[in-house]
Formats: structure tokens, sequence, C-alpha cells
């Protein structure tokens, strides 16, 4: 669905707004659309460099980061596509190691429009391949492509051989499109939700996953062999740990011993080891043990467990207060930040949360329960969002403020140790544009 992008550039703003007249009724998972809008722009996912494509629930973002970090640390340049963007359009189409020019963008989004107009793409199919036109267009040595939903019937599922597919954490999210009824598919929300994110299996290519539950392996294997793809889940052919404050990968080819990613979240090292085995799986591009080491500490994913910097939000409250923002809004989120902050004392993190009204509150605050000092809701500007109704009975006093400026300025007040700023993406870009902190 469309997501009320803006843009100070008026060309693009034109085309944004195109592109926020699609029908909603438009987001029926599948790949007629797009293939249909490939071949009128000339089957430009038919022309890219080697693609490393990534599904799950919670990481496939940070597994993308580690997989550019990876390839540009070998000297190489990458195309990324992400999604959902945090503060500008731009943000989610990364040419050859920099953000998509604004020219370009406009007028790529106006040849995918204008040359799609009977086909009716939804919102995210106009902005993927909009998106290919510039990896087909621009040199590079690899591509990188994120889900946006699912797997099976994402736009981004168009290409036809990859040079590999990984999976990250899986959990529950989007309900309404990938556990609605279909023949043949399973009934186990899990399995079924696993099974449509290994619909990126392609034939004679690497399948690379975490560790879940038997039955989800059990349906990713069964989808994995019914096309002929390799299945490479962690814990067989390859494996990795954290001990002595170092990563620990090894596979066939043999061992490799890594410093633990910069990102914060224990969690990034199981990432980073995804996107480690995607690249030992391929024979498209080479990277080098050096690269590796080097993109544990190159790789960014900003809203993801990030520290603000000082800036006009953040300088709203002691210097000494450590601030964070991260935009996760399911249970597998919940539970990342609460490994993260399981060291601080009870009672110490004043939460300022926003959540789409489609999420549920208690996937964040019933992990962080015990360490919350106080909760200040806040509106999601242009979406639908939980009110401060929603989260009274938490054992925090609960409050809410127009924005999250007013917030801080409250919380301010009572010299707090530790602020975190979380519950939605959306929110998260409000808040590093409101402190002049633009991922870049």
């Amino acid at each position: 669905m469309a997501d009320g992008a803006r843009s100070d550039h008026p060309a693009v703003q034109k085309q944004l707004d195109r592109l926020s007249l699609l029908s909603p009724g438009r987001d029926v998972l599948g790949l007629e659309r797009i293939s249909a809008v490939m071949e009128r722009v000339g089957n430009p996912h038919l022309k890219l460099p080697p693609v490393f494509h990534v599904a799950g629930t919670n990481g496939k973002g940070s597994t993308c980061a580690f997989l550019r970090a990876a390839v540009e640390a070998e000297g190489l340049k990458a195309h990324v596509y992400t999604s959902p963007h945090l503060v500008r359009f731009n943000e989610r189409i990364r040419l050859a190691g920099s953000l998509i020019e604004d020219e370009y963008l406009a007028e790529l989004l106006a040849r995918v429009l204008d040359g799609s107009e009977d086909i009716n793409p939804s919102f995210f199919e106009a902005t993927t391949a909009a998106a290919l036109i510039a990896f087909a267009e621009t040199p590079a040595d690899a591509c990188i492509l994120e889900v946006g939903l699912g797997g099976r019937l994402d736009a981004t599922n168009i290409v036809p051989r990859p040079a590999a597919t990984g999976m990250a954490a899986l959990g529950i999210d989007h309900k309404e499109f990938l556990l609605s009824p279909e023949a043949g598919t399973p009934t186990d929300a899990m399995v079924r939700i696993a099974w449509e994110k290994a619909g990126i299996a392609k034939p004679g290519v690497a399948l690379l996953t975490q560790k879940y539950g038997d039955d989800m392996a059990e349906a990713i294997s069964g989808h994995a062999a019914a096309v002929g793809a390799q299945y490479l889940p962690r814990g067989g052919q390859w494996d990795a740990a954290v001990y002595e404050d170092q990563l620990h990968y090894r596979d066939d080819q043999g061992k490799l011993t890594l410093p633990l990613p910069a990102l914060a979240g224990a969690h990034q090292a199981d990432n980073a080891a995804l996107a480690i085995a995607m690249l030992r799986h391929q024979d498209k591009i080479e990277i080098s043990e050096a690269a590796f080491r080097a993109a544990m500490g190159w790789a960014k994913w900003p809203a993801r467990l990030q520290r603000l910097s000082p800036g006009p939000l953040r300088d709203i409250l002691p210097e000494d207060t450590k601030t964070w923002l991260d935009g996760g809004h399911n249970l597998n989120a919940g539970e990342a930040l609460a490994s993260h902050f399981d060291g601080h004392p009870d009672g110490s993190i004043h939460l300022v949360i926003g959540m789409l009204a489609n999420k549920d509150p208690t996937a964040i605050i019933a992990p962080l329960r015990a360490k919350i000092a106080s909760i200040t809701v806040v509106p999601i500007e242009g979406h639908e969002a939980h009110g401060m109704a929603d989260f009274v009975g938490v054992a925090a006093p609960v409050s809410k403020s127009p924005n999250a400026a007013e917030a801080l300025n409250s919380i301010a007040t009572q010299n707090p140790e530790t602020v975190l700023i979380a519950g939605s993406l959306y929110l998260a870009g409000t808040v590093l544009a409101a402190n002049r902190q633009l991922p870049d």
C-alpha cells in the first residue's frame, strides 16, 4: 500500500503523488502484474548483476546491510533495494553504493507509471520495477534485493535465477496477506509463514536459512525440493556461534573467526552469519576473509537499535542519557529489545512508543515490561495508530504526547538514564528527520 512518501524535489513528488493514487486494492500478492510491467519496460530483471535475494520477518534488512558491507569491503559495487524508507524515498534504491539521485528517480517512476497505467500495478510493484530498471542500467558487481512481503508472491521474486537466496528470522507479521486461506497451503501459522518465505527458492540455487522449528524446516525443505533448490539450513553444512567476544563461522570451505558486528543487538551476529553463508555458497563473486572482517564494522542499518546522535531531538535530554531508536513492531523485535536491555536495572527505561493500529502493542511491551519506568504514547503522522487507552494496565505509568519532541521534554525532567523510542519504522523516520540524522 502507498505510504505517504514525500520529497523536496518537485519532479519526484509529482511521481510519488501518482504512486499514492494507485488502488490499495491492488496490493494483492502475485507475480502477474509485475511480470506484465517487466515486459513493458524491457525485462530489466533479466539483465541484473548477480542477485542476492533475502526474505524473513525480522533481520532481512540487516542481512542485506551485511551483504552490502562485505561486497563493498572487497572493493566491489553493489546495488541494494530495501523497504520501507525512513525519511527519503531514495533510501529504497541504492545504485553502486550511492542513493539514487532525484532526477533519475523521477524519470524511472514516470517511465514505469506511464507504461503500465492499464496494468494498474501496486505501489510496491511500481517501485520494484523502477529499482530493477535502475539496476539493469547502472553497472555494478552485485545486486541485493530485500523481499517486501512474504516471498513466494512478492514482486522481487520476479528474478529467475539469483546467485543465492537467504531467509532470516521468522515470526508472524502481515497476517492479513500471508495467512489467508489458499488451497494446498499449510494451515499452521508459523509453518505457513516459513512456506511463503521459502518461495524465493530457485532451481539449482542455494537457499541458506537460519534454524527454525522442525515443522517449519520441513515446509521449507519441501518447497526447496519441489523447485530443485539446494536447501542449506544453519546447523548443517554451515553454522556460526558467538564465544570469547568473536563470531566463529564454519562451513565446508573452512572456518572464519571474525569480530562481532558493530550493529547493536546480539541478534546481529545471526544476520551477519547468514550474509556470510550466502556469499560463500555462490560462485558469481568472491569475497575474502579480510572483507568479511571489515564488514562486521562497516554494516549500517538505521533505526534498528540505533543510538541517536546529538541533534535537535536528542539534545532535549540530559547529555548522559542513552537514547535509542528502534523501528521493530512484532514479538521478535520485542524479544530482541529485551535481550539488548537485559543488563539494565528494572524500571530504568523510559519508553516512547507509537504503533500502527494493525500491530500488537504487547509484542513490544511484554518482553520489556520489568525494565520500563514510563510509557509515553505518541501518534504516527498520516497513519492510524494505537492510542493511550491501548497501553493502560501495564506495570508503568502511561501518558501521551502529541509528538516525540514533547514526549522527550516531559521525560527530561526525570533525569532519565535510558530512553527508547520504538514501535514503528514510520515513527523512526520522523524522529531521524527531526534530529537531522538522515540515513545515507
